[in-house]
C-alpha cells in the first residue's frame, strides 16, 4: 500500500509539534541560534521520516538536534576571542553553560560532570521520561535510570549545606 501525501503530511506534522521543544533544548545548551537548529532537525526529519516514528520521535529529534549542536560548537571554535565559546573537553556532552532562574541550581549543576548534568537536564528541562532520554543518547533504559539516580544524588551533594532543600541554618522558634 502506498502512502497518500496527506498521510506522510500528518506524520510530519505529528513530528513537528515538537518543533518548540527541540528549539529549547538547543537554547538551553548554548546555541547561538537555536531556531535554526530546530529548523534544521525539522529538515532532516521529514528527509528521513520514512525512516521514523512519528509517534515517538522526541527522542530521536533531541539526538538530531545533539548533533547538530556538536557541529555548531566544532565550527565556532576558530572565533575571535570575544565571541567566547564554552570549553568543550568532552565531545560526547559539551559543557555549556547553564542559566535556571535560581543561582544554587546553576551553581549545583555546573558543578556536576558533564554526563551527570546532561541526564538530569534532559528529565528535569527537556521533560524527556528516562526512556525517551536513554533513546535519545543511544544508550539502554536501565543504564540510564542507573546515571540518572547517580546524577541526582551528586546533585543534591553539590548544594551548599545552606542551600539544601529543606535545610535549617537556624533552629526553629517554638511557638507559645
Amino acid at each position: 500500500m502506498r502512502e497518500t501525501p496527506d498521510t506522510r503530511e500528518q506524520r510530519f506534522e505529528d513530528v513537528f509539534r515538537h518543533y518548540q521543544a527541540v528549539a529549547r533544548f538547543a537554547d538551553r545548551r548554548g546555541s547561538r541560534d537555536p531556531e535554526s537548529i530546530a529548523a534544521e532537525t525539522m529538515v532532516i526529519a521529514w528527509r528521513k521520516l520514512d525512516s521514523i516514528d512519528s509517534t515517538s520521535c522526541l527522542p530521536w529529534l533531541i539526538a538530531t538536534a545533539r548533533n547538530l549542536l556538536f557541529a555548531e560548537f566544532r565550527g565556532n571554535r576558530d572565533q575571535p576571542a570575544g565571541d567566547a565559546l564554552p570549553d568543550l573537553p568532552d565531545e560526547s556532552i559539551p559543557a555549556l553553560p547553564i542559566q535556571s532562574l535560581d543561582p544554587a541550581i546553576d551553581g549545583a549543576l555546573a558543578a556536576l560532570e558533564p554526563l551527570d548534568r546532561e541526564a538530569i537536564l534532559l528529565v528535569a528541562w527537556d521533560e524527556l521520561t528516562p526512556k525517551e532520554a536513554a533513546e535519545s543518547l543511544g544508550i539502554r533504559a536501565t543504564a540510564f535510570r542507573v546515571r540518572l539516580h547517580r546524577a541526582r544524588k551528586r546533585f543534591i551533594e553539590s548544594f551548599a549545606p545552606s542551600q539544601t532543600p529543606g535545610h535549617m541554618t537556624e533552629p526553629r522558634e517554638e511557638r507559645t
